[in-house]
């Protein structure tokens, strides 16, 4: 895979293709190389191999939840202190207690999010100049 030319990288770990779809297309558009993963098992290998910047990370997925894909992730020398959007519909109220103890960047309801907004935030986080 080619290097960014922003030389970062954003792995979308999102059961809905069509989500999965808009999210690779809009981040490589602001220039981001971009993997993605249908739930926590492979979004785990992904960000091992991968080492993304940044994962956005869903929480209601087959085979692993993002919750549990997060606490093995952060269990991990390299996962401990990687930057994770949590990006779901679940508001933040209904939302797995267990994240409280899990450090995450950003809580984002997909819902009140256009994709562009997300990268927005995204470059926030990883504390990029938005031109």
């Amino acid at each position: 895979m080619a290097l960014a030319p922003n030389g970062l990288k954003v792995a979308v770990v999102e059961d809905d293709r069509d989500l999965q779809f808009i999210y690779k297309l809009k981040f490589e558009a602001a220039g981001y190389s971009v993997m993605c993963a249908a739930d926590g098992e492979k979004g785990l290998e992904v960000a091992e191999k991968f080492r993304p910047d940044l994962i956005l990370l869903d929480l209601r997925m087959p085979r692993m939840s993002g919750d549990k894909m997060l606490t093995r992730l952060r269990a991990t020398d390299w996962g401990r202190d990687m930057r994770v959007i949590i990006l779901t519909n679940i508001s933040k109220s209904e939302a797995p207690p267990v994240l409280r103890f899990l450090h995450v960047d950003r809580y984002v309801v997909k819902a009140h999010h256009t994709p562009a907004q997300v990268v927005s935030i995204a470059q926030e986080v990883l504390g990029e100049e938005l031109v």
